[in-house]
């Protein structure tokens, strides 16, 4: 038997954080901020186990729903071991010191919460133990009652460099923990891969649960339909936005319309990026050939690209179509993709493709769900006409819900307990394993709230 708490990203995909107790030895899983939410409530509730043994940390990968928090984590319980793998903690070094101006400006008006600063962070990431794949580690908590110590090995999730699912053994029980996993190739990195063990407890992502797989093609089936798209557009003499996330989507974006422009199935343009996926893109190069790869000899930075701070007016993409490949990924008001977006709105020979998944109430959610000459409105109430063309692509990062499934059906774990999905994504996973396994426990959580497995 051990205690579970999810603090956050129970039924929701945001601040992923999850407390394990096994027999005195206190395991947080992740500990990341909410994108959407600002001050205490992007954070999880980490005053549930502000008395409670917390020995060790595993953060599964470095996108900010799943280490932003960290920081925060580090303060309430400055001894506690950290472990990821290095590339995560290479991410980490960029994504942590990125955040510490925008918290700053977040935090501001709030007493009861201090943002964390560069110096911090320099000293926390220093203080993070990295574990290579397959690699088995032993811990024990300082009020351990098991006899053996607990292994932890870290086992490759797909998903962005250096994701890594979780294998937790102890004298019990079998616990996984699968983080954001993808079980197929994407342009870049590999699919994940799984133990050959029967699992005792299986804790699962359920992102694409409620998502028809009919709607998610091959990734480069995806990729000529993009390519068909993008032509339109530049044969108008259009540009076209394509919104990503600076750490994964970026990288996979830019190979896979860089090849699609070498096959000829997509006309030459410009590719423009910026933000700190620049400087991402090094660390992938860096690891490209200590990680599992599509193809190693890929260098993301030699890729053909101008940076976006290079554009000094729009008129240069009246005049030259591109393509631009800005962050962030949902549009949030202020980044680059929003800045550019609420001007390529404006242009009827423009286009805004969307290539990942959409928080409803973000600007680029609203967008996705458009039509030409409609109107919508914004976060803060913004009212504007929409002229360009506006296209929705499907390139997961995450499992569609038939490898969710297959996941289950490989480990046949006696009890799945669902995490970081919306209510209906999770319901259908259930419903799916109950019919097609009915000895398999099925279990629904919500933060906050005690567990006993």
């Amino acid at each position: 038997m051990f205690e579970f708490i999810p603090l956050g990203g129970a039924v929701e995909i945001g601040s992923s954080c999850f407390y394990l107790n096994i027999q005195g030895t206190g395991i947080i899983l992740d500990c990341g901020m909410h994108p959407r939410k600002t001050g205490l409530d992007a954070l999880p509730q980490l005053g549930l186990i502000a008395n409670k043994n917390v020995d060790f940390v595993l953060i599964s990968h470095a996108h900010h729903d799943h280490i932003g928090a960290l920081p925060f984590l580090v303060k309430l319980f400055p001894y506690v071991k950290i472990y990821s793998t290095a590339q995560t903690r290479s991410i980490a070094d960029i994504t942590l010191h990125n955040t510490v101006s925008i918290l700053e400006e977040q935090l501001k008006d709030i007493p009861d919460i201090k943002p964390y600063t560069h110096g911090e962070i320099e000293i926390l990431i220093k203080s993070i133990n990295f574990v290579d794949y397959n690699e088995i580690i032993e811990i024990s908590g300082w009020r351990a009652e098991h006899k053996t110590p607990i292994k932890i090995s870290f086992w490759d999730a797909g998903h962005i460099l250096g994701a890594a699912a979780f294998l937790i053994e102890s004298e019990n029980e079998k616990i996984f923990y699968t983080g954001d996993i993808n079980l197929s190739d994407q342009a870049v990195i590999k699919g994940a891969e799984l133990p050959n063990v029967k699992i005792d407890v299986l804790i699962q992502e359920s992102t694409y649960g409620a998502t028809n797989s009919n709607e998610l093609q091959s990734w480069w089936v995806e990729a000529k339909r993009l390519a068909l798209k993008m032509n339109k557009v530049f044969e108008n003499q259009g540009s076209v936005l394509i919104p990503v996330f600076s750490l994964g989507k970026m990288q996979e974006m830019l190979l896979t319309i860089s090849i699609l422009m070498e096959r000829n199935d997509l006309i030459k343009a410009d590719i423009y990026t910026g933000g700190i996926g620049k400087k991402i893109n090094r660390i992938y190069d860096n690891y490209r050939y200590t990680s599992r790869r599509v193809d190693s000899e890929v260098s993301i930075s030699d890729l053909s690209q101008v940076d976006i701070y290079e554009l000094k007016s729009l008129n240069r993409l009246l005049k030259n179509p591109s393509v631009l490949l800005l962050p962030s990924g949902m549009m949030v008001k202020g980044t680059l993709s929003y800045n550019y977006g609420m001007e390529f709105l404006k242009r009827d020979n423009f286009g805004i493709f969307l290539v990942g998944y959409m928080d409803t109430d973000t600007p680029g959610y609203h967008i996705s769900n458009s039509e030409t000459d409609s109107k919508i409105i914004l976060q803060d109430k913004q009212e504007i006409m929409v002229r360009c063309k506006v296209e929705n692509f499907k390139f997961s990062a995450h499992s569609r819900r038939e490898e969710l499934l297959e996941i289950v059906n490989k480990l046949m774990p006696d009890r799945v307990i669902f995490i970081h999905g919306e209510e209906d994504a999770i319901n259908w996973l259930g419903e799916s394993i109950l019919n097609k396994y009915p000895k398999i426990k099925a279990n629904f959580v919500s933060n906050g709230k005690v567990y006993f497995f």
